[in-house]
């Protein structure tokens, strides 16, 4: 049994509108997610030498990794705050806010002193920007997604919401293609000195974005009449959608996050921690392991749309479910893979695990509003998505490095994705059933 939606699309705008906004939804998640990324690559490469000196290799990337989880922890804070204003006073302000944080903090780390020139300053400094970065994305994610779902055309919401998602890899993209062009057009002192800096300071043209998304997204009669709508429900209206969240829907908000958390955990175990595990332990060139990320991130441009647009046809809950089995199942392979040092078979393994999580990702932005109804949707769609980035995603690399450091085995990281796998699909046949209810009644 697959998720109602809560609400009807909406069908009588024009199909350019839908486009405008949908293709406004999609650049701001793709220039926010490449904003994000980039501190991964960093901190995976050069971070832990240039901010945190420390006596081991090791030392120095836990430390790295734990002001990228930093990032993560404020997640939710800034889809709690976006979230209950978002619901409101309209979803565009809260995007074009978040949009503006995450380029001045972006660029404020590509323009930060190190350690060795102002000592302890360099690395809080970091973590405060690191923080901004968190609630940016934070609230970012309901803004863009609601933005393409909620004008979607009748029947095509999965394929809608798909385009947000798409920001993800296009992100990812993006980040590896920019630190690849600077990696061979310096040397590795000058790429160590101030080559990294240069992909942060890209983070400018999100500023560009915002004003855009600002002065133009608001312009479509669909959006003016969103907001007018919120603003008359308002003044009718004493309830706080946080509160009605917390109050009678908090559990739908912690089987979303479980459900979610084994894909950004896997995601963000790919694109850092199998960067730094690869370059560091099994000795492979910098340059290749970015080469076979970005490739495959590219396929997830095809893969993402496709498992959404099955999704509106068969439903989201058979797709999300079918990616979440396919990661328990790949989680021993791929490490089994990656350990041979072959950049043939690090392709391989990645990009079968990459399949899966494009299953579960396409769908998921279309699950999410649809858990919820319109009142309510973006804090609750919000939460439950910041939650499962909390749980998976920021800790993943750095329980990585734990892990392998602790156990001397790979294999315990598949262990670690195989569990969260296990929640993931607990949570999806709870979510399942409480469809399945809501049909019935």
């Amino acid at each position: 049994m697959d998720t109602a939606p809560v609400s009807v699309p909406n069908t009588t705008s024009r199909p350019q509108s839908h486009r405008k906004v949908a293709t406004a939804a999609a650049l701001a998640s793709a220039v926010e997610w490449y904003d994000y990324f980039v501190f991964g690559i960093a901190a995976a490469l050069v971070l832990g030498d240039l901010y945190f000196p420390a006596g081991s290799s090791s030392a120095g990337v836990l430390a790295a990794f734990a002001t990228f989880a930093v990032g993560f922890l404020a997640r939710p804070l800034g889809g709690v705050v976006a979230g209950h204003l978002g619901d409101k006073r309209g979803r565009k302000p809260m995007l074009v806010l978040a949009l503006t944080l995450m380029g001045v903090a972006t660029t404020g780390i590509g323009l930060l002193p190190t350690y060795e020139t102002i000592g302890i300053a360099a690395p809080i400094l970091l973590v405060l920007l690191r923080v901004a970065q968190g609630v940016a994305v934070g609230a970012q994610w309901g803004g863009a997604m609601l933005l393409a779902t909620e004008y979607a055309p009748e029947g095509k919401r999965g394929v809608y919401g798909s385009f947000v998602q798409l920001g993800v890899p296009i992100g990812v993209v993006s980040a590896n293609t920019m630190f690849l062009v600077v990696g061979a057009a310096t040397s590795d002192s000058a790429f160590a000195a101030w080559g990294w800096r240069v992909p942060f300071l890209v983070g400018l043209f999100v500023l560009g974005l915002a004003w855009y998304i600002h002065r133009h997204v608001e312009e479509t009669p669909e959006f003016r009449a969103a907001e007018r709508e919120l603003a008359e429900k308002e003044k009718g209206e004493k309830g706080s959608p946080l509160r009605t969240i917390l109050r009678g829907h908090l559990g739908t908000v912690f089987l979303a996050g479980g459900s979610f958390a084994v894909n950004t955990a896997t995601f963000y175990i790919l694109i850092t921690g199998v960067l730094d595990y690869t370059t560091r332990e099994l000795d492979m060139k910098r340059s290749a392991v970015l080469a076979v990320s970005l490739c495959v991130s590219l396929t997830q441009l095809v893969l993402i749309p496709a498992a959404a647009a099955l999704s509106d046809r068969v439903g989201r809950i058979r797709i999300y479910a079918f990616g979440a089995a396919g990661i328990a199942l790949w989680a021993v392979p791929l490490f089994l893979l990656i350990d041979t040092g072959s950049l043939l078979w690090l392709a391989v393994g990645t990009f079968v695990a990459s399949c899966f999580l494009s299953i579960m990702y396409g769908p998921q932005a279309a699950l999410f509003a649809e858990l919820f109804t319109p009142e309510m949707r973006y804090t609750g769609a919000s939460l439950g998505y910041q939650i499962a980035a909390v749980l998976g995603g920021g800790l993943a690399p750095f329980l990585m490095v734990l892990l392998l450091e602790a156990t001397g085995t790979s294999l315990a990281v598949s262990a670690y994705i195989i569990v969260l796998s296990v929640i993931a699909l607990i949570s999806i046949k709870i979510l399942a059933g409480r469809a399945s209810s809501r049909a019935e009644s």
